[in-house]
């Protein structure tokens, strides 16, 4: 395609998301403003903005090119993804709203009294918010390649310089405006050119997928685990996008945001209708992949959503969808990567920053100064690992960060949320315990390269075993000291379960 195209469209999308940061500096002035939006985001402003920031390289460019390359139980991650939602929605949604908390480590801090849990949680957030950045980073430079023929490291360094100048103006209050405003480019990007590209198919007499007439690609249960056991694989990939959402740090956030607990239930009901929306389009182009694009290398997958245009429709039309396209999917790597940078540097700024240099002072310009520092250093580190690192596919690596969620803040959030027992060792060896697994799985994964049989299947897809432990680590060793449960439990869960309006009548 022409890259001036590509460029043009880029382009606007970048100016568009400075612009609305610009203006968010304005509105950004206390520590609510840059943390929680003042907590006075609606539920369908902040439904939007949940769905800008999910909706991430992998949904806008992965899931077509593993349904393309694997075939149709690639659907299950679409799936996975949005059930992740009605999971949150019915466990933890409204205790986290009620917590009152910034960030995670403050609602872990608050339930279980433990600066040693916080230190953990804080951890965690980082190591999982980079670990989700890497195919952000990576996919921008893979669309920036595609459009233009430029280096790779060009799309990664110029997603991180917009994403550190947004966040670092105006903090929540700025990026939630931005992602409100993405998540709607992102469906017109993507959804537009499908319906050409749909008519456009239909017009040619609407062949089928002519590749599947040669391999497994239509039949179920085939293409998930690479090295088989796909019904382990499918079910453990499931478990892991269903309650590793509750685990994202930039999901979690959101939640703090609003109102109250009941606004916060409006805005999961809201955002699972806005995810649904979206997913009906990225399988469409897996399925037009197989149709005009039948040789395309694995390797290259990830592009077929940008590539697909120029095979079907001709000249300027082609490229012009092409260019929507590489729009949409850089909104996609912006907002994503905004919210992502928002928790861990609001994690960095509380937990390290502020108390390691002693700025603790209150003082609402000393906490935007740190906090700008910690935006700085939330991108450096996961830009500088995404040279170095080959890319593993773009929606493989998002689920692996799931994996790891689902296996820690899952069980803390669940049995922090629901039971008293819940120890402060107990939560304690949770973490450690389904961290360190999951982790380990992940690291094997991407450096180990393919692992055949069962190894292969149970490293690539942690989750099945991962969380069962980690839950049942908590719980064990809760038992074993009950010594150990916090002394004000009584008190937080009663704080947790209590609708708000009902505790402002009290007081």
């Amino acid at each position: 395609m022409n890259p001036a195209y590509g460029v043009i469209a880029i382009v606007l999308v970048c100016t568009v998301t400075l612009a609305i940061g610009a203006f968010g500096l304005r509105l950004s002035r206390t520590t609510s403003d840059f943390y929680v939006a003042g907590r006075t985001v609606t539920p369908y402003r902040n439904a939007s903005a949940i769905g800008g920031e999910y909706l991430s390289a992998a949904s806008f460019l992965g899931i077509a090119g593993l349904v393309y390359t694997n075939g149709l139980d690639m659907l299950w991650f679409p799936v996975g993804y949005t059930v992740g939602y009605v999971v949150l929605l019915v466990l933890v949604a409204a205790p986290l709203r009620r917590s009152g908390a910034y960030t995670l480590p403050d609602f872990a801090e608050a339930r279980l009294e433990s600066t040693v849990i916080r230190r953990l949680c804080s951890v965690l957030v980082v190591a999982i918010g980079w670990l989700y950045l890497l195919p952000q980073l990576q996919g921008a430079g893979l669309a920036l390649g595609t459009v233009t023929g430029a280096p790779t490291w060009v799309g990664g360094l110029v997603v991180a310089v917009v994403v550190v100048a947004n966040v670092a103006a105006g903090g929540m209050r700025s990026i939630t405006l931005v992602q409100s405003v993405q998540y709607w480019v992102k469906l017109t990007a993507i959804a537009v050119p499908a319906f050409v590209l749909l008519g456009a198919w239909l017009g040619d007499g609407a062949p089928g997928p002519r590749a599947a007439q040669d391999s497994k690609w239509a039949e179920p249960l085939n293409g998930l685990a690479g090295q088989g056991h796909p019904v382990y694989a499918t079910y453990s990939l499931l478990l892991a996008l269903g309650l590793g959402t509750m685990g994202l740090p930039h999901v979690l956030v959101r939640f703090y945001t609003n109102p109250d607990g009941k606004a916060a239930r409006r805005t999961t009901v809201t955002v699972v209708a806005l995810l649904g929306a979206f997913y009906l389009f990225p399988p469409l182009y897996g399925v037009l992949g197989r149709v005009y694009l039948p040789d395309l290398a694995s390797g290259t997958a990830d592009t077929l959503v940008l590539r697909l245009p120029g095979a079907m429709v001709p000249d300027h039309l082609g490229e012009t969808l092409s260019a929507v396209l590489a729009g949409g999917a850089f909104a996609a790597f912006l907002s994503t990567a905004s919210g992502l940078t928002m928790s861990v540097a609001g994690v960095i700024d509380q937990d390290l920053l502020r108390r390691r240099l002693g700025r603790m002072t209150g003082d609402d310009f000393t906490v935007a100064q740190g906090f700008r520092l910690a935006t700085v250093l939330s991108v450096l580190v996961p830009y500088a690992a995404s040279r170095l690192i080959e890319p593993v596919g773009l929606a493989t690596m998002v689920s692996l960060a799931f994996a790891v969620a689902a296996s820690t803040f899952c069980p803390l959030l669940v049995l922090g949320s629901w039971w008293r027992g819940l120890s402060t060792v107990g939560a304690a060896a949770g973490l450690v315990v389904g961290g360190g697994l999951a982790a380990a799985a992940v690291c094997l994964t991407i450096f180990a390269g393919p692992i055949p049989g069962w190894p292969g299947a149970l490293l690539g897809q942690p989750a099945a075993w991962t969380i069962p432990i980690s839950f049942g680590t908590a719980v064990l060793v809760s038992l074993a000291t009950p010594g150990r449960i916090p002394r004000h439990t009584a008190r937080t869960m009663v704080r947790l379960h209590t609708p708000e309006d009902l505790a402002l009548d009290r007081g």
